[in-house]
C-alpha cells in the first residue's frame, strides 16, 4: 500500500451550501470551517469543500463536462432517500439504461452521487 483515502474533497463556488447538504445526508458534523475550506468528519468518513468560485459542475452525462468524480451513497429505502436528497437541494439526473440498483443525483454545486440499493 503506498497510502491510505484521507479526505474526498469537492470543489464549490458555495462553499457552505455544500457542506450543509453533505452534512445533513450523511449525518456528519462539520469540525473545522475556513474562508476557503470546510471539513466534515464522522462515521470513518472525512469530507471536505474547497472554495472554487470558478467552479464549473460535470453536465451528466454529456461526455464534454463529465462526472469528474461520484460517491455511491448505500440506502435502504431509495424512494424515502430521494425525497430526503431532494428535500436537500440535490436533483435528479438521467440514470443510465442498465441502472437497476441505483439512481443518479446531482448535490448543489453539480457533483454526480448515486443512491445505491438492493433490489
Amino acid at each position: 500500500m503506498i497510502g491510505r483515502l484521507r479526505t474526498v474533497v469537492l470543489d464549490a463556488a458555495d462553499m457552505d451550501a455544500e457542506a450543509q447538504f453533505w452534512s445533513a445526508l450523511l449525518d456528519i458534523p462539520v469540525v473545522q470551517r475556513s474562508e476557503d475550506w470546510t471539513t466534515l468528519q464522522g462515521r470513518d468518513v472525512r469530507l471536505a469543500v474547497q472554495l472554487a468560485p470558478d467552479h464549473v459542475p460535470p453536465d451528466w452525462p454529456d461526455p464534454l463536462r463529465p462526472q469528474q468524480l461520484h460517491l455511491d451513497i448505500e440506502v435502504d429505502d431509495v424512494d424515502q432517500a430521494e425525497r430526503e436528497v431532494l428535500a436537500l437541494g440535490a436533483r435528479r439526473l438521467p440514470d443510465p439504461p442498465d441502472a437497476e440498483d441505483f439512481r443518479v443525483y446531482a448535490d448543489p454545486a453539480g457533483h454526480p452521487f448515486c443512491l445505491v440499493f438492493n433490489t
